[in-house]
């Protein structure tokens, strides 16, 4: 019987045991309740095929493209102990939804509970600050200022042409992370932050990659890097697109003297994962390597429903997904 290095058998377990990524289970019962698939929108969208659920955005045939529509709730622990950047990052992870799905942000609303008004202030001057810097409005929601807790929630519409979806991952494609790494943590939360100090016209840019790449045609899948980091997010994008994945330590970007745990749930303010077809690799980091971007192969997708690690040349089931997590998926 083989025996795996301690370092591996370690980062194995840790991620295993990871709050952010066992967290993602929560989702199994909107699976459950809603199914794979919404019908009925002919109607109002005047196309009659359904719409596939359990992407980073849910995408409405319209016209000769697709409305995108998300929502993200902010971490209650972040509303409480760092309000502006808890109002920041609801603005942010909703854009960078859209972005994921190869789209252009349209407009936001927000839902936002308090326990007075002035708890609230600090929410609204990080969401208007990001709102600005990224050039998105936010135009409605719902306010209470007399809740027994603080809460936020951001929903938003976008639109895109072409789709980059979570479903479509193929067995041979190319594992390629980006990652904008111009950044740090912020305080001791697992978010690297490379958003709140740089230029409003670069964070604008760096977003407006993501339809082009969609395109270009260059990609199979991708996914946003959301709350369960790359780890979780590279096992939700193996369970909607029914494979298995091979994930390489040894090729990931990663900041110095960043612990493999820490780095693989952290939430990058810029960080993307893409399923690629391997000849396409090089022209997908031409996309992104001009504007300072990281844009590294750091695995591939494989056969199976297993997601596994490797670390000099040893492998680790990381998650297998005859289990699920979310419950999207094939």
């Amino acid at each position: 019987m083989l025996t795996l290095s301690p370092v591996l058998t370690a980062l194995t377990a840790n991620l295993q045991s990871s709050l952010s990524i066992l967290h993602k289970q929560d989702i199994q019962p909107a699976a459950n309740s809603i199914g794979q698939y919404t019908q009925g929108l002919g109607q109002v969208t005047g196309v009659s095929e359904p719409i596939r659920l359990g992407d980073d955005c849910a995408a409405i045939p319209d016209g000769d493209g697709y409305l995108l529509l998300a929502s993200e709730g902010i971490w209650p622990q972040l509303v409480d102990e760092d309000p502006w950047f808890a109002g920041w990052c609801a603005v942010k992870v909703n854009i960078s939804d859209i972005a994921a799905m190869g789209g252009y942000p349209v407009a936001m609303v927000d839902a936002l509970w308090s326990k007075c008004l002035e708890d609230s202030r600090e929410l609204w001057a990080g969401m208007q600050a990001a709102s600005a810097a990224y050039g998105v409005p936010i135009v409605g929601g719902h306010t209470n200022c007399h809740s027994p807790y603080a809460g936020l929630s951001v929903s938003i519409l976008g639109r895109a042409e072409r789709l980059i979806t979570s479903f479509d991952a193929e067995e041979g494609d190319r594992l390629v992370m980006v990652v904008n790494m111009a950044g740090a943590y912020r305080r001791d939360y697992p978010f690297w932050n490379a958003a709140t100090t740089a230029e409003p016209q670069q964070l604008r840019n760096h977003l407006q990659l993501l339809p082009q790449l969609a395109q270009s045609d260059l990609v199979s899948a991708g996914k946003d890097i959301s709350m369960g980091g790359l780890a979780g997010t590279l096992v939700m994008l193996a369970e909607a697109s029914n494979c298995g994945a091979l994930l390489n330590l040894e090729q990931i970007p990663r900041p110095a003297a960043i612990p493999w745990k820490k780095w693989l749930t952290s939430f990058p303010s810029f960080g993307f994962l893409l399923s690629v077809p391997s000849d396409n690799v090089t022209k997908v980091q031409q996309i992104f390597h001009p504007h300072g971007l990281a844009c590294e192969a750091i695995g591939e997708v494989t056969a199976g429903h297993k997601v596994c690690v490797q670390h000099q040349g040893e492998q680790s089931v990381l998650w297998d997904l005859a289990q699920p997590l979310t419950g999207f998926g094939a």
